[in-house]
C-alpha cells in the first residue's frame, strides 16, 4: 500500500468570525491537505454559510478528483440475515427460527456472482449476519466458489465484524485469519461496521458490535496485507456533529499512515425500520441540507488525502444523491443489482439500478458519466 505523508496539521483558518472565511480559502486548504477539524465543525454546526460551503466543496473536488462522476456495475449478495448480534439501528437481522430467516450456500452464492458476471458486473460486494452455525470454512468457501465459478469477478466482502468473527471460528488471529480470506480470493474489503467511532454512541447503538480500536485494527492489518478497503461512517442517529468529526479525524490518521482507503462513504441513518427508532430511543435521520453539508465536510476535511467521496443513493435517494455531486461527493457506488439491508431498514429507493439509470441520473446531474472498477480504473467513458 502506498503511504501519504502525513498533512501539516492544517492550522485553524477563522481570524474573525467564520463567515469571514472566503470560498477560495476554503478551496486551497482543502487541496494543500484539509481544512481543520474545528473548521469542520463550524460547518457542520451551521456557522458558515452552506451555499459558500457547497461551492468550495464542489470547487475542490473538480481540483482533487475531476468533472467526472463514477459509478461501478455490481452486486450485493447477503448470504444470510441470521445474526448473534442484535444491533440497534438494524431492521434486517433475523434469529435462526424466523418463518423468513435464509442462509445461503457456497454453490448459490457463486451462482449468484457468476450471473453477476454475465450481467456485466465487475464486483460483488459479499456481506451477511453472523450466523450461529457458521464456520471459518464457511466463509472460505463462498470465496472458493465465486473465484471458481466467475474467476475474474473482484469479490469486495466481509466488514471488519465479520473478519473478527471468522477469527473466533477459527481460534486464529487478525492476521492469519486475512491471510487465508485473501488466499482464497477476498480483493477487497467494505469498511461498514465502522458506525460511529464513539465509544457512548456504540454502547446504546450497536453494543455487541466490536470497538472502534478493533475496527480500526484489523482495518490497518487489513491495508499491510495488501487488502484495500473503503471506509465508511453512519450518522443522524443518537449521534453529534462533534462525533462525526472525531469520527474521521480517526479515519484521516489511519489514511496518512497506510492510503488503504478507496474512497469514504457517509451513510446517512435510514429510520423507518430501525428498532431504536420505533422504540423512541433515535431520531428521523438529518435533514437534506445536513446531508449534503457532511458530504462537502468531507470532500474540504479529507482534501486529496481520501480522493473518492461517495454519495449512497440507496440511503439518501436518488434526487438527494444528485445535490451532493454538486457539493463534493465524485461518486454515485454500485447498480446492486438486489439490496437488502438498506430496503428492510426502510430506504425508498428502488434495490437496484440498470447502468444506462446511473448514467442518465449523472447526466442530469451535469457530469460525465465513468463506469469504475472497484479500485476506481476507468472501465467506460459515457
Amino acid at each position: 500500500m502506498p503511504t501519504f505523508q502525513k498533512s501539516s496539521s492544517v492550522s485553524r483558518m477563522m481570524r474573525g468570525s467564520p463567515d469571514e472565511v472566503s470560498v477560495d480559502e476554503l478551496v486551497n486548504t482543502a487541496v494543500a491537505g484539509g481544512i481543520d477539524e474545528g473548521t469542520a465543525l463550524d460547518i457542520l454546526q451551521g456557522k458558515l454559510d452552506s451555499y459558500k460551503v457547497m461551492r468550495a466543496a464542489h470547487e475542490a473536488r473538480l481540483k482533487i478528483a475531476g468533472e467526472h462522476v463514477t459509478f461501478v456495475v455490481n452486486r450485493n449478495i447477503n448470504f444470510t440475515n441470521v445474526c448473534i448480534n442484535r444491533c440497534r439501528f438494524c431492521a434486517f437481522r433475523r434469529d435462526p427460527d424466523d418463518p423468513d430467516a435464509y442462509r445461503m450456500t457456497p454453490e448459490e452464492v457463486g451462482e449468484r456472482a457468476a450471473e453477476a458476471r454475465d450481467a456485466g458486473a465487475t464486483e460483488v460486494c459479499l456481506q451477511g449476519g453472523l450466523h450461529p452455525e457458521a464456520t471459518f470454512e464457511y466463509y472460505l468457501e463462498m470465496l472458493d466458489e465465486i473465484k471458481s465459478q466467475a474467476q475474474d469477478i473482484h469479490v469486495h466482502g466481509y466488514s471488519p465484524m465479520e473478519v473478527k468473527y471468522c477469527a473466533k471460528l477459527a481460534g486464529e488471529d487478525i492476521e492469519d485469519v486475512l491471510r487465508e480470506l485473501k488466499r482464497a480470493g477476498l480483493d477487497s474489503m467494505p469498511g461498514t461496521a465502522a458506525e460511529i467511532f464513539s465509544s457512548e454512541v456504540r454502547k446504546r447503538l450497536c453494543p455487541d458490535k466490536l470497538e472502534a480500536d478493533e475496527w480500526e485494527h484489523i482495518i490497518r492489518t487489513a491495508h499491510e496485507l495488501g487488502i484495500p478497503t473503503t471506509c465508511t461512517m453512519m450518522y443522524g442517529h443518537i449521534d453529534s456533529p462533534r462525533d462525526w468529526i472525531d469520527h474521521m479525524k480517526r479515519l484521516r490518521r489511519i489514511q496518512e499512515d497506510t492510503g488503504g482507503f478507496t474512497e469514504f462513504v457517509p451513510l446517512s441513518f435510514v429510520h423507518s425500520n430501525a428498532p431504536i427508532y420505533r422504540r423512541g430511543g433515535a431520531r428521523p435521520g438529518v435533514s437534506g441540507m445536513t446531508d449534503v453539508l457532511v458530504h462537502a465536510v468531507a470532500r474540504l476535511y479529507f482534501g486529496p488525502l481520501i480522493p473518492n467521496i461517495q454519495a449512497s443513493w440507496v440511503k439518501l435517494g436518488v434526487k438527494l444523491a444528485q445535490m451532493t455531486l454538486h457539493a463534493g461527493a465524485n461518486d454515485l457506488g454500485g447498480t446492486l443489482m438486489e439490496e437488502n439491508i438498506s430496503r428492510e431498514a426502510g430506504a425508498k429507493e428502488t434495490e437496484s439500478l440498470e447502468p444506462e439509470e446511473i448514467v442518465e441520473i449523472i447526466r442530469e446531474a451535469g457530469f460525465t458519466p465513468v463506469q469504475r472498477t472497484t479500485l476506481y480504473e476507468p472501465v467506460k467513458v459515457y
